[in-house]
């Protein structure tokens, strides 16, 4: 299982390192005009609906990546299956569509279902469409249907499959859903440690999305406490309103981004700059704009342990926070951004104390996760298995098209050709190849290349482990082949 969710975590990367340059754009917009996210002001606008487009899609993006990276030989019909997956079910389970299949008007639909396109359901769709095409892309129907066949049956088994799942989240969604917000409901009650409940589950339930029905309660008017209106508009209890917010911005701005360098610190030497590239706009994001997706779902799969306790320590944080009655409040989310504007509405309280403390958490966010990660050998960004290389070997200085096509060229041959290969797939750093007879490989033919090693795995299975170039390496053979 943990492999599988480091193997789903890797799948994730693509997506996820599109999301700081979209965080960014949006933090700017908001920045620039902070009441009226654009109406009052065309650049604003521009950046934000730039951004927005990245963000508000992020469940799709997610749908798509999680397909290609964990189908075996990372084929465009896979990431078309994850978004028909995707959209399947999130139309199957629209406020509209159950409305029309309850026979009641839209009003009345349950609240759950208008949170249904999060980043649990694109996952979702991704890992079984990733399913329907490792099982169906190879798949030779009849004659009769034999336009059907092989990776164009992929997207259309997808599509059966999520009609399936619709059926069971159509039962199963809104009983979580409404379950939540009741929890929600009782722990209000509870004062500062109510507020520690919050921020625990809050981030726990990131990666399904039901984070938002623990927000309806808190944040908005479903249950009357409505946090982030009443701060807004004044008309709130001074050290009161905004505890549902307040504690979110250490972890966020001070928390993830030291978290962020501990990563960094413990990535193993030759994936440092791979790794930082990622971190580094991340940690910015997470720090300007209060935007965590892009870091959180970096580590999240990878070393779900450590994200736990992630999720603790915000907890933890907006208990501090809630007790001492250190207050602000976020339109946005709790960036800088937001910390600088709402430190002079009125109902802010004592805001500074929360760059206090988040000093102190980013101390012990850098300080804890560089031991766990060093202590039980975590696979966050850079320490992953596939990542462990050797130097790579320098090249001649010739056009790098032409390198890559003359290396794939030895590889293949090195390999055993058409004769002995039936299938090539790549990772992050690896060639990984299945052969007929192992004895038809010529290894020394494929080290001359300069690749770093190769390891053989199994009786018809060996990685011819290239570098970070490999997907070039990879492409150049898959021409090859033919494919």
């Amino acid at each position: 299982m943990m492999k599988y969710l480091q193997r789903l975590g890797r799948s994730l990367m693509l997506p996820v390192a599109v999301l700081p340059a979209a965080a960014i754009l949006m933090g700017i917009g908001y920045w620039i005009d902070p009441s009226g996210w654009g109406e009052g002001n065309a650049i604003a606008a521009f950046l934000i609906k730039a951004g927005s487009a990245i963000i508000d899609n992020i469940p799709i993006l997610f749908a798509i990546g999680v397909a290609l990276g964990m189908s075996k030989d990372k084929d465009g019909s896979a990431a078309l299956s994850g978004l028909v997956g995707y959209l399947v079910v999130t139309t199957l389970l629209s406020t509209d569509t159950v409305a029309l299949l309850q026979g009641i008007e839209a009003e009345n639909v349950n609240a759950a279902f208008g949170s249904i396109a999060n980043a649990f359901i694109g996952m979702l769709s991704g890992v079984i469409a990733a399913s329907m095409y490792n099982r169906f892309s190879h798949v030779q129907l009849p004659d009769a249907l034999a336009f059907f066949s092989g990776k164009r049956l992929a997207p259309i088994m997808t599509s059966f499959a999520m009609i399936i799942v619709a059926g069971v989240l159509f039962f199963v969604w809104p009983v979580i859903y409404s379950g939540l917000v009741s929890f929600a409901e009782s722990i209000s009650q509870l004062g500062a440690a109510g507020a520690g409940l919050y921020g625990f589950f809050n981030r726990l339930l990131i990666p399904t999305g039901l984070h938002h029905a623990l927000n309806s309660v808190f944040w908005f008017d479903v249950a009357g406490i409505n946090d982030i209106g009443n701060f807004w508009s004044g008309e709130g209890e001074k050290g009161v309103t905004g505890m549902y917010q307040a504690g979110f911005f250490p972890i966020m701005m001070f928390g993830l981004p030291a978290a962020a360098l501990a990563m960094y610190h413990t990535a193993k030497t030759k994936r440092k700059k791979q790794a930082a590239s990622l971190l580094l706009a991340a940690g910015f994001a997470a720090f300007f704009t209060g935007v965590t997706e892009p870091l959180e779902f970096s580590f999240m799969f990878l070393a779900p342990a450590l994200y736990f306790v992630h999720a603790i320590l915000t907890g933890l944080s907006l208990a501090i926070a809630a007790f001492f009655n250190w207050t602000a409040g976020f339109g946005f989310s709790a960036g800088f951004v937001d910390l600088f504007l709402s430190s002079r509405l009125p109902l802010a309280n004592q805001p500074y104390m929360l760059i206090v403390q988040g000093l102190v958490f980013a101390l012990i966010y850098y300080v804890l996760f560089r031991f766990l990660i060093k202590k039980f050998d975590m696979k966050t960004p850079g320490r992953e298995d596939d990542q462990d290389l050797e130097d790579e070997q320098a090249t001649e200085e010739v056009p790098a098209d032409q390198k890559f096509t003359a290396m794939a060229a030895q590889i293949y041959e090195g390999l055993g050709g058409d004769a002995n290969v039936t299938s090539v797939d790549n990772c992050v750093t690896r060639l990984r190849v299945e052969v007929n007879d192992m004895n038809k490989v010529n290894q020394d033919k494929i080290k001359a290349t300069g690749v770093p090693g190769i390891n053989v795995v199994g009786t018809h299975s060996i990685q011819v482990i290239v570098g970070t170039n490999v997907q070039f390496v990879a492409d150049e053979v898959a021409k090859i082949r033919g494919k």
